[in-house]
């Protein structure tokens, strides 16, 4: 399933996300939860009712009537990665990094497929990241790598925008990470029964329609079951965390010379199995 957060005359609900438009889970399973944190953590049995909605086209709405949200507009946590594809690492040929560089990006910089960017006044050294992210569906705490994927709901898109400035100002990325506007998220969460495996996906990025990054998850270093137990065991995973799995080569600050965002400029990630988030790029 893709399960989508939506607007609809001025309220949000969740739904499923279809090729002609979002099945309303509140018409079609009133009794469900009515946002995408409560629905996650009533787990499997929510997740059946989702499914067996699936037929309910009462319940259908047309694409151009309601407008998509980030999957999960505030989540507790966005741990994210760098230097975790091979193509894309700080080390020399041949090195691979022992442990993942993560950091936190602020959820207050989550926001909605189409949603603008907007270039601070701050820095006008703006980046771009495609990444490809696992959604937590239960809390995980301390479990090993053979458990790990039980606890996954699913897969969805980051764009980990950068103020490159900022990230070198300190060793710690956060700030630079957390400007507001600067983590589009979505455009839906699909489910892990609809991607057999998440490490064989191809990903993309254009900025006005030019690839800028193209890679595949089966260049990721550090995998989804590793990097489940790994931080679980320094902090609870909880249900609705997003992690995101870093970024290949490609972004702006890798070209010679660097190709930083302007206003007018129109960013998609494309993730097979996935979707594709659409992001414009605006001045403050």
């Amino acid at each position: 399933m893709k399960l989508v957060t939506f607007s609809h005359r001025g309220t949000v609900r969740i739904g499923l996300g279809l090729e002609n438009g979002v099945l309303d889970l509140a018409q079609a399973q009133p009794n469900l939860p009515r946002t995408m944190l409560e629905f996650l953590a009533a787990g499997e049995p929510a997740m059946a009712q989702a499914r067996a909605a699936l037929p309910t086209s009462g319940a259908l709405l047309p694409a151009g009537e309601v407008t998509l949200l980030a999957p999960i507009p505030r989540p507790g946590k966005l741990v994210c990665m760098g230097h975790n594809y091979l193509d894309h690492t700080a080390t020399l040929p041949g090195q691979l990094p022992e442990f993942p560089e993560l950091f936190l990006k602020a959820t207050s910089a989550v926001i909605a497929p189409g949603q603008a960017v907007v270039i601070p006044p701050a820095s006008p050294y703006i980046d771009y990241e495609a990444e490809f992210c696992f959604v937590m569906g239960r809390s995980a705490h301390r479990v090993s790598e053979a458990e790990a994927m039980d606890y996954v709901a699913g897969y969805t898109l980051l764009n980990d925008v950068t103020a490159r400035d900022y990230t070198k100002r300190a060793t710690q990325w956060m700030l630079g990470k957390s400007f507001d506007t600067f983590a589009p998220l979505g455009p839906a969460l699909v489910t892990c029964d609809e991607v057999p495996d998440p490490h064989q996906l191809d990903l993309a990025f254009t900025v006005n329609g030019e690839v800028r990054q193209h890679s595949n998850t089966r260049n990721l270093i550090f995998r989804i079951p590793f990097l489940v137990s790994y931080i679980s065991q320094v902090m609870m995973l909880e249900v609705g965390d997003v992690v995101s799995t870093g970024t290949p080569s490609g972004s702006g600050a890798g070209h010679k010379p660097p190709i930083f965002l302007r206003a007018g400029d129109e960013m998609r990630i494309t993730v097979e199995k996935i979707g594709e988030l659409f992001n414009p790029v605006v001045a403050a």
